[in-house]
C-alpha cells in the first residue's frame, strides 16, 4: 500500500492520449468530456494490457480519489465509477486498492451509483446498465468477502437493488441483478441475518403488493440460490419458531407469511422449517396454534401443493386441528376443506370423517362453514365430494338452527339445478343426486313456517323455475312428480294444498274490507288478520305488519284490485308476476333500503301467486299426458317408465284439480281426460274421474258437448266398472249434473234387481254403487235401501259362509288373493255404514242393530257364523272392515252417543290384533278421524294400547300419532280461542281419563298386584282416581282402576314439580265412564306392591308433556308380550316376512 501511494504522490498520473489533466481547476462539461475519454480508454483494455495497466496505474489511484468519490455532479461519478468497475475487470483478480477503507467507500461508491439504474428513460441510463453489466459479469464485490464491514456493503447493494428493480426494466437487468447478488451468497462463506433480511423482505404481502418486481427478483434470486442459502433460511425460523428469539429479526412478526411463500417458491428452502410447524401446531397458544393452521391451510390446500403426499406426519397432524379445542382453529379448518377437496380431491377420504364430525359441531358456524365448503367444492364438480359429504348436508337439513338448515336446503338445491335440472354433470351425476329432490320436499313435514317457506321457494326457483316458458315448465314438473317418492309427493300436495288455502284467506279478508264497517267486520278482520299471520315468518312480527296490510287495502284501491287479481281462481302466471310487481313497487321506498313490512309482504305475495299453475300450464300438461299415452314424448330419456309417467301424469293433474279447478276450463281438458277414461289402466281411468269430478260442476252450461258423451261413460263405469271407478263416477255425476235424481235412479234400479249371491265376484261393484248413492240419496231410495240392507246384505250375504276359505297359518294376504265372498262381504259392511251416514239419524234404529252386527263380527274374531268355514286372512279382513266401520260410524254424532263402553272397548282392542296388517290399517283409519277433529276425544286414547305392540315401528308410529294429534287440537284451540263451551272435547290432556279407563279395562290386565302387568301399565298413564262407571259396584274392577290410578300418581310425583299445588278447578271426567266423586269419601289406600315403587325413577322433576310420558318407554312393553305363548304372530303373514302381534283375548 505504501508502495501504491509513493507511485501516486511521486509519479505523474499519466492519461490516455488527447486527455489532459483531470482537476477541479477544469470546468464540469470539460471534466465530463475528459472523463468519457478515460473511459472510452479503460472501456477498450483488457487484463493482458501489461504496459498500459502499469502506465494507467496512477490515473486509476487518482480516480478513486475523495475528489471523485465525493464529486457535487452525478455525471461526473457516473463516469468515474464506469471507469472504476473497468478497473475492476482489467486488473482483477488483484484491484490495484489495498487498503480496506478505500475498498469499502468505492463499493458502496458503486452501489450509490447504481441507483441511476431506477429512471429508464434518462439519457444515461445505457450508461448505468453498463456499469451493472460490468460489475456482475466481473463479480467484481466478491473482492469484499475479506473486508470486515463487507455485510454492511453487500446490505447496501441488495437494497439498492431492490429499491430500483422496476416494471421497465428488460430481462437483462433482471438477470444481471440476479446474477451479481447471487454470487455474494453463493460464494461467500455467510449469510448474515440483516443481508437475508434484505431479500425476505421482499416476501411479505404488504412489500410484495408494493413492488411486485422486488418480490419476483426475491424470488429468482431464491431459487437461483435456494441450496446455499437454506441453511440460514433454516437457522432465522429456528430462532424465531422454537426459541422464541423474536429479535432477530424485524421480521419475526411475518414468519408465517415468509413459510407460505418461501414454500410456493421453492419447498426445498423449508425441508428442516416444516417439521417445527408439527411442533408449533401443539403450541399451548391459542393464536399461535391459529397462526400456523390458516399457514398449512394455504399450503396443504395450494392448487399444486404436494406437501400432504410429500410430509404426512405433518398432514395427520393438521388433521387433528379439526378437533381443536379453540373455535377460530375449527372454523379455519372447515373453511379449508372446500379448497382441499376442490384442489386435492384424492385427499377427499382424509376429510370425510373430520367433516362429518364437524358437522355436529356445538358451534353454529363450524355446522353452517362445513356445508359451505361440501356445496361449494360439489358445485365446481360433484365427483369432487363423495356420498358422505353429501350425506352430512343432507343431515344438516333438520339441525337445530335455522341458519344452518337454510344454507344446507339452498346448497341441497343449487347442487339439483345444476346437475339434475340442467344436467351438467350428464346421467351418472343427475342419478347421484336423485334423492335431492325428495329430501327438500320432505322438510315440507317439519313444524317450522321459515322451513315450509323455504321449501316453497327452493321449488319455485330450484326444482321447477317459475321463469322457464309453460311447456318447459310442465314438462319439467310432470317428470318431476313421476320421480318423487311417496312422501315428497304427499309434501308437495300439501304444499299447494296450503298455498291455495292461503289464497282463500286473503281472499276472505279482501271481501270482509269491502263490507260496511262495524264492530262486528272489524273482529272479522281481525280474526283473519291472526290466521293469515300464523303463515308468515316470525308471527308475532307479521302480526303487526298484517294489520298494516289491510289497513293498506282498506286506503288504497289499486293494490286492492291488484291483489284481488293475484288470488282470483283465473289469475294467469303472466299476470300474477305483473301484480307482484306493482304491489311491491307501490309499497316500497327508495328511501328505505331496509323495509321489514315490505319483506313480509313479499313473503305473502311469494306463497299466495299462482307462479306455475294456470289454464295456459294445464293444458300443456295434458299435452305432455298425451304425448306419453301416444309413445312420443321423451320417458325412457327422463328415466321415467311410461306407464308410470301416466299415471304419475294424471295423479299430477287430480292434485291440482282440487287446488285449482278452473285452470282445467278448457275443452281441449276436457276431451283429453274422456279420452283417459278409456283407457286399459285402472289407475289413469280412476284419477280421470276424480279430476271431472273436482273441476266438472260448471260443465252443464259450459261444455254441453263434453257433458253428452261423459254420462254414458260414467253410468257405464257406476254399473260394470272397477269398484273404485265405480264410486267416482257416482261422486261425479253428484258433482256435476242439476238432475242427479233422475241419472241415480238409471242406476239404482238395474243393480238393485239384479244382486245375486251366485255370482260373488260380480257382485263387488254393484255393492260399490249401492253404497255412495245410499250415501248421496239415502231419502230417494229410503225404502229399497232399508230392505236391502236387513234382508240381502245381513241376512243373505253376511250371515252365510258359501265357499270354505283357504286352509293357511298366514293371517294375510294380498288383496288379489282375497276370496270373492270376503270382498263382497266387506263391501256389503261399507254399505251398510254409508246408508247411515246417508241418513244421519237413528229414527229406526238402525245405528243400534248395525253396532250390534258389528261387534258382533269382532267378538267371533270375523268368523260370524263361527262354522269355521273361514280362512284366517278372511277373518282378519273382516275383523278391520267391522272396526273400520265402528270409527266412521263414531265420527257421526248421532251414532256416537248410541255407542257403548263395551262397544268402544271392543274397537279399541283392534289396534292390538294378532294381524299386523290389521293393526297398521286400524291406526292409519283412527289417526286419519282424528287429525280431522271428527273422531271423539276418547278415541285418542286407544293409541295408548299400542305399548303392547311387539314391532318397534308400530309403537313409534302411535307415539307421532299421539303427539300429531295433541298439536292439531291446540293449535285449533288457539286458531277458536271462543270455543270454551267445547274445551272438554277438544283439549288434549282430557284424553287422559279415557286412557285410564281403557287399561282398566283391559281384558289382559288380570292380575291386581301383578308387577309385570303393573310395570306395563307404568310406562302408559297419567291419572287420578275416580270409581268406574261401567261397573261402579264391581270391587275387583274398581280396584283395578285404583291401581291404576295410584301408578299414575307416582309418575305424576317423579315427573312434575307443581303435582302438591291446589287445582283452580275440580276435574272435569266423562259421565259414560266414570261415576261421580263422593265428597265425603278420600281413599287414602296404597294399592301398589311395595316392591313396585322401585321402577318409578326418583331424582330430578322433569317437565313432560303429558301425552308425551303417557307413551314414552314403548318396548318394554312390547318385550315382555313377546315371552306370551298364546296366539303370537311372529312368522309370516303373507309371502313376506310378518311383524309378531300381541295377544287378542277372546274373553273381551
Amino acid at each position: 500500500m505504501a508502495h501504491s501511494k509513493a507511485r501516486a504522490t511521486d509519479g505523474k498520473v499519466t492519461y490516455p492520449p488527447g486527455v489532459k489533466e483531470i482537476s477541479d481547476k477544469i470546468s464540469k462539461e470539460e471534466m465530463v468530456r475528459r472523463l468519457k475519454m478515460v473511459v472510452k480508454t479503460f472501456m477498450d483494455m483488457d487484463q493482458d494490457s501489461e504496459e498500459e495497466k502499469e502506465l494507467y496505474l496512477n490515473l486509476a489511484l487518482h480516480l478513486a480519489s475523495d475528489f471523485f468519490l465525493k464529486h457535487p455532479d452525478k455525471d461526473v461519478r457516473l463516469l468515474v465509477a464506469c471507469c472504476l468497475a473497468d478497473i475492476f475487470r482489467i486488473y482483477a483478480p488483484e484491484a490495484p486498492y489495498t487498503s480496506p477503507d478505500k475498498l469499502k467507500d468505492i463499493f458502496m461508491f458503486i452501489t450509490r451509483q447504481l441507483k441511476g439504474l431506477e429512471d429508464t428513460k434518462s439519457a444515461q441510463f445505457n450508461r448505468y446498465f453498463y456499469l451493472l453489466e460490468n460489475i456482475a459479469w466481473v463479480k467484481s464485490y466478491n473482492i469484499c468477502f475479506e473486508l470486515e464491514d463487507s455485510n454492511e456493503i453487500f446490505t447496501q447493494l441488495y437494497r439498492t437493488l431492490f429499491q430500483v428493480i422496476n416494471n421497465g426494466h428488460n430481462q437483462k437487468v433482471h438477470m444481471h441483478m440476479v446474477d451479481l447478488m447471487s454470487s455474494i451468497i453463493c460464494e461467500g462463506d455467510t449469510v448474515s441475518q440483516e443481508l437475508l433480511d434484505t431479500v425476505l423482505v421482499n416476501l411479505v404481502p404488504a412489500h410484495k403488493n408494493l413492488n411486485k418486481q422486488a418480490y419476483d427478483l426475491a424470488k429468482a434470486l431464491l431459487k437461483r440460490t435456494a441450496q446455499a442459502i437454506e441453511p440460514y433460511i433454516t437457522n432465522f425460523f429456528n430462532q424465531v419458531l422454537m426459541l422464541g428469539k423474536t429479535s432477530v429479526s424485524d421480521l419475526s412478526e411475518h414468519v408465517f407469511d415468509l413459510i407460505l411463500e418461501l414454500y410456493n417458491i421453492d419447498s426445498h428452502l423449508l425441508l428442516s422449517v416444516l417439521p417445527q410447524l408439527e411442533f408449533k401446531l401443539k403450541s399451548n397458544d391459542n393464536d399461535e396454534r391459529l397462526q400456523v393452521v390458516k399457514l398449512l391451510a394455504k399450503m396443504f390446500g395450494a392448487k399444486d401443493s404436494e406437501l400432504a403426499a410429500q410430509n404426512k406426519p405433518l398432514w395427520q397432524c393438521y388433521l387433528g386441528r379439526f378437533n381443536d379445542i379453540h373455535v377460530p382453529i375449527r372454523l379455519e379448518c372447515v373453511k379449508f376443506a372446500s379448497h382441499c377437496l376442490m384442489n386435492h380431491p384424492d385427499l377427499a377420504k382424509d376429510l370425510t370423517e373430520y367433516l362429518r364430525v364437524r358437522s355436529h359441531d356445538p358451534e353454529e358456524a363450524i355446522r353452517h362453514d362445513v356445508i359451505v365448503s361440501i356445496v361449494t367444492a360439489a358445485k365446481k364438480d360433484l365427483s369432487l365430494v363423495n356420498d358422505a359429504l353429501l350425506n352430512y348436508v343432507k343431515e344438516r337439513t333438520l339441525d337445530k338452527r335455522w341458519r344452518v338448515r337454510k344454507e344446507a336446503m339452498m346448497g341441497l338445491a343449487s347442487i339439483y339445478r345444476k346437475y339434475s335440472l340442467q344436467g351438467e354433470g350428464g346421467r351418472e351425476a343427475s342419478k347421484q343426486i336423485s334423492w335431492i329432490k325428495d329430501k327438500l320436499l320432505h322438510i315440507y313435514y317439519q313444524n317450522s313456517i321459515d322451513d315450509r317457506l323455504l321449501v316453497e321457494r327452493v321449488f319455485a326457483q330450484y326444482m321447477v323455475p317459475h321463469n322457464l316458458e309453460t311447456t318447459e315448465r310442465m314438462k319439467c314438473l310432470y317428470y318431476l312428480y313421476a320421480t318423487l317418492d311417496t312422501n315428497a309427493v304427499k309434501a308437495l300436495n300439501e304444499m299447494w294444498k296450503c298455498q291455495n288455502l292461503l289464497r282463500h284467506h286473503v281472499k276472505d279478508l279482501l271481501d270482509l274490507i269491502k263490507k260496511p264497517k262495524s264492530e262486528a267486520s272489524n273482529k272479522a278482520v281481525f280474526a283473519k288478520v291472526m290466521v293469515i299471520t300464523r303463515n308468515l315468518p316470525d308471527p308475532g312480527k307479521a302480526q303487526d305488519f298484517v294489520k298494516k296490510l289491510a289497513q293498506v287495502l282498506d286506503d288504497d284501491e289499486r293494490i286492492r284490485d291488484q291483489l284481488e287479481t293475484l288470488v282470483s281462481p283465473a289469475c294467469s302466471c303472466k299476470q300474477a308476476e305483473v301484480c307482484v310487481r306493482d304491489i311491491t313497487k307501490k309499497l316500497g321506498s327508495p328511501k328505505q333500503p331496509s323495509n321489514p313490512f315490505l319483506e313480509m309482504v313479499k313473503f305473502l305475495l311469494e306463497r299466495i301467486a299462482p307462479v306455475h299453475i294456470d289454464t295456459e300450464s294445464i293444458s300443456a300438461l295434458i299435452k305432455q299426458v298425451n304425448k306419453s299415452i301416444d309413445g312420443t314424448a321423451d320417458d325412457e330419456e327422463e328415466g321415467v317408465p311410461t306407464e308410470e309417467a301416466i299415471r304419475a301424469g294424471l295423479e299430477l293433474l287430480k292434485v291440482l284439480s282440487f287446488t285449482h279447478p278452473v285452470s282445467f276450463h278448457s275443452a281441449e281438458t276436457f276431451e283429453s281426460l274422456l279420452g283417459c277414461l278409456k283407457m286399459d289402466d285402472e289407475k289413469v281411468a280412476e284419477a280421470a274421474l276424480q279430476i271431472f269430478k273436482n273441476t266438472g260442476s260448471k260443465m252443464e252450461e259450459s261444455f254441453p258437448h263434453i257433458k253428452s258423451v261423459l254420462l254414458p261413460v260414467l253410468q257405464a263405469k257406476a254399473k260394470r266398472g272397477p269398484p273404485r271407478q265405480a264410486k267416482y263416477a257416482i261422486h261425479c255425476i253428484n258433482a256435476m249434473f242439476s238432475n242427479r235424481d233422475t241419472h241415480f235412479a238409471q242406476i239404482f234400479e238395474p243393480l238393485h234387481k239384479s244382486l245375486d249371491t251366485a255370482n260373488l265376484e260380480q257382485l263387488i261393484t254393484p255393492l260399490t254403487t249401492l253404497g255412495h248413492l245410499a250415501q248421496l240419496a239415502p231419502e230417494q231410495f229410503a225404502a229399497p235401501l232399508k230392505s236391502l240392507v236387513a234382508n240381502f246384505i245381513v241376512k243373505d250375504l253376511l250371515m252365510n259362509d258359501r265357499i270354505p276359505g283357504k286352509k293357511t297359518t298366514k293371517l294375510w294376504v294380498p288383496d288379489d288373493e282375497v276370496s270373492p265372498e270376503t270382498m263382497a262381504k266387506i263391501q256389503g259392511i261399507k254399505l251398510m255404514v254409508r246408508w247411515l251416514l246417508g241418513v244421519k239419524n237413528n229414527q229406526s234404529k238402525s245405528g243400534n242393530s248395525t253396532l250390534r252386527m258389528l261387534t258382533a263380527i269382532l267378538h267371533s274374531d270375523g268368523d260370524l257364523t263361527e262354522q269355521g268355514k273361514m280362512g284366517k286372512p278372511d277373518m282378519s279382513r273382516l275383523r278391520l272392515a267391522a272396526a273400520c266401520a265402528l270409527l266412521k260410524l263414531a265420527q257421526e254424532p248421532c251414532y256416537h252417543e248410541i255407542i257403548t263402553l263395551e262397544q268402544y272397548q271392543l274397537c279399541a282392542l283392534v289396534i292390538n290384533d294378532e294381524c299386523y296388517q290389521v293393526r297398521q290399517c286400524f291406526a292409519q283409519k283412527l289417526h286419519r278421524g282424528l287429525c280431522r277433529l271428527r273422531l271423539p276425544l276418547e278415541y285418542m286414547a286407544v293409541f295408548a294400547l299400542c305399548a303392547k305392540d311387539p314391532v318397534k315401528e308400530r309403537r313409534a308410529h302411535a307415539r307421532q300419532c299421539l303427539v300429531k294429534n295433541v298439536n292439531i287440537r291446540r293449535e285449533y284451540l288457539k286458531q277458536h280461542a271462543a270455543l270454551s263451551d267445547k274445551l272438554f272435547s277438544l283439549l288434549p290432556e282430557y284424553v287422559v281419563p279415557y286412557t285410564i279407563h281403557l287399561l282398566a279395562h283391559d281384558p289382559d290386565y288380570v292380575k291386581v298386584q301383578d308387577i309385570e302387568q303393573l310395570k306395563e301399565i307404568k310406562d302408559h298413564v297419567l291419572v287420578c282416581f275416580y270409581d268406574d262407571a261401567q261397573a261402579a259396584t264391581d270391587p275387583k274392577t274398581n280396584e283395578k282402576l285404583y291401581t291404576v290410578c295410584d301408578v299414575a300418581m307416582h309418575i305424576i310425583m317423579s315427573k312434575s314439580t307443581t303435582y302438591s299445588l291446589e287445582s283452580p278447578k275440580d276435574p272435569v271426567l266423562p259421565s259414560r265412564f266414570f261415576t261421580k266423586p263422593d265428597k265425603n269419601f278420600s281413599n287414602t289406600k296404597n294399592y301398589l306392591p311395595a316392591e313396585m315403587k322401585a321402577f318409578f325413577t326418583p331424582g330430578k322433576p322433569k317437565s313432560a308433556n303429558v301425552l308425551g310420558a303417557v307413551n314414552k318407554p314403548l318396548s318394554s312393553a312390547g318385550k315382555q308380550l313377546q315371552s306370551k305363548a298364546s296366539r303370537m304372530e311372529t312368522t309370516s303373514n303373507d309371502s313376506s316376512s310378518n311383524p309378531g302381534s300381541p295377544q287378542r283375548s277372546k274373553s273381551r
